[in-house]
């Protein structure tokens, strides 16, 4: 697909953007990956008056991230833990990198922090006011506790791929710590939202 064709297809619902307010959300696996196709997508995007939002998880050259920002009103970043090894035990790398981009990107864009909560690791109170520091010290306009759920297990399927986490089994968040992790956020004053 070329920009051209990308931009057609987002463009079909101009009317809706313009009545709702929204607009178009890149987002992936990392769209930082296809950066230069971003970039140009966004530009034309923001060209023709749409809101623009970027979802990353911010593992990526800050150069590319610089250029791609330049199109975007607001950043949706991933933080799945704060801890190194964690992060490289679960995702394959560290966060000094993520961490690095966050903060930079924090004083070029508005910017939500987005967390998966996933029991056993991102869960721990000391996890979550981790974050919530993280989220004062870059100003984040929102955080959003994404409780771990299974959804993507049926499309894995429809697609006819392995779900790789049909072996594990992660118990879906209980209301109580994800109750007490956003009440936890908001005694920072944080603006604190569930599932979005």
């Amino acid at each position: 697909m070329t920009v051209e064709d990308a931009f057609k297809v987002v463009a079909q619902d101009s009317l809706f953007y313009r009545n709702s307010g929204g607009g178009i959300t890149v987002s992936g696996g990392e769209p930082l990956l296809q950066w230069e196709f971003i970039l140009e997508l966004l530009k034309r995007c923001r060209r023709a008056g749409f809101h623009t939002a970027l979802d990353t998880t911010g593992y990526c050259t800050w150069e590319h991230m610089e250029e791609v920002l330049e199109h975007v009103d607001l950043v949706l970043f991933d933080v799945k833990h704060m801890d190194p090894e964690s992060c490289r035990e679960k995702c394959g790398v560290t966060n000094e990198l993520i961490l690095e981009n966050l903060g930079k990107a924090a004083k070029k864009a508005k910017v939500w922090l987005r967390i998966p909560l996933i029991p056993d690791y991102s869960d721990s109170e000391t996890n979550i006011r981790l974050i919530a520091e993280l989220a004062c010290r870059t100003r984040a306009d929102k955080v959003s506790l994404l409780p771990y759920h299974e959804y993507g297990k049926h499309k894995y399927a429809r697609l006819g791929r392995e779900y790789s986490f049909n072996e594990v089994d992660i118990p879906k968040p209980d209301d109580a710590i994800v109750t007490r992790s956003k009440e936890l956020l908001e005694s920072y004053g944080l603006t604190v939202s569930i599932g979005r």
